[in-house]
């Protein structure tokens, strides 16, 4: 029978020299913004399929799924625009964001109008959907970035003397 010392890593001698580097990911508060971004979208959108298929059946059905995927979408594609542009100046990671922002708005737009007289959907399943959705999926992100846990060191060389 082994005991957890016996399992446990030898641990660096620090005199030696032979100290274990720490691995940092820059994209690890957007990585589990994304990640907590699509777990509260799922909620959601399991939510509002309890609540609104039995309440107004197949309408209420495709609203909540239009709702949820136009809102999620909308806001997860931000995240994904800024980590796929994070090596990039940040004048590009701008340029992306704002112009991905415009085109999501313009395909939004031209969606909306386009289902604007049809009526195969519940308008108040995608409605609150949509709302439900960009306030969930933002509030799971901010909680997946801020929980993130992060190193931080500063370079003591170069911290100005007091």
């Amino acid at each position: 029978m082994s005991t957890n010392d016996d399992n446990a890593a030898p641990t660096p001698d620090p005199t030696s020299g032979d100290v274990a580097e720490t691995s940092y990911d820059s994209l690890a508060p957007l990585k589990n913004g994304l990640r907590y971004g699509l777990y509260g979208l799922l909620a959601l959108t399991a939510a509002g399929l309890l609540i609104f298929w039995p309440w107004h059946g197949v309408p209420g059905l495709y609203g909540v799924l239009i709702g949820a995927g136009i809102g999620g979408v909308f806001i997860l594609l931000t995240v994904v625009s800024i980590m796929a542009t994070a090596n990039l100046a940040p004048s590009a990671t701008m340029i992306a964001v704002m112009g991905g922002w415009f085109v999501k708005m313009v395909v939004v737009l031209i969606v909306m109008a386009i289902l604007g007289d049809m009526t195969f959907y519940s308008k108040g399943a995608l409605v609150t959907m949509l709302i439900g959705a960009i306030v969930a999926v933002l509030g799971s992100e901010v909680w997946g970035v801020l929980t993130t846990k992060q190193p931080y060191t500063e370079d003591p060389k170069s911290t100005p003397k007091l």
